[in-house]
């Protein structure tokens, strides 16, 4: 059964960092794309950041500059190594993990951690 598990999330204050892990376990063989999205209160979920298991990334504006997602492949793990934090990015943030297939050579289009708190205050 394959499971996300984020950790990493807290409280900090406005211009504060943040790095958050996010740990993919269970018979995997591999992972095209793993990203982080996060949703406010009243809000809709949104991307924040994805990488491919190449390497390659995507940032959503508001967070380009500020942070940086990397991926460590031998682990399963995704990061997000958050900086110049803002009152704004204050929501829940979800790992994703798109195109899993695994040891078994199932495929899974989309598994989703159940979400860390990031709370910024200004």
């Amino acid at each position: 059964q394959v499971q996300l598990v984020e950790s990493g999330g807290g409280f900090v204050q406005a211009g504060g960092s943040l790095k958050l892990s996010c740990a993919v376990s269970g018979s995997i063989f591999s992972i095209n794309n793993m990203g982080w999205y996060r949703q406010a209160p009243g809000k809709q979920r949104e991307l924040v950041a994805v990488i491919s298991s190449g390497g390659g990334t995507n940032y959503a504006g508001s967070a380009k500059g500020r942070f940086a997602i990397s991926r460590d492949n031998t682990k399963n793990t995704v990061y997000l190594q958050m900086n110049s934090l803002k009152s704004e990015d204050t929501a829940v943030y979800f790992c994703n993990a798109a195109g899993v297939t695994t040891v078994a050579r199932t495929y899974v289009n989309n598994y989703w951690g159940q979400g860390t708190q990031v709370t910024v205050s200004s």
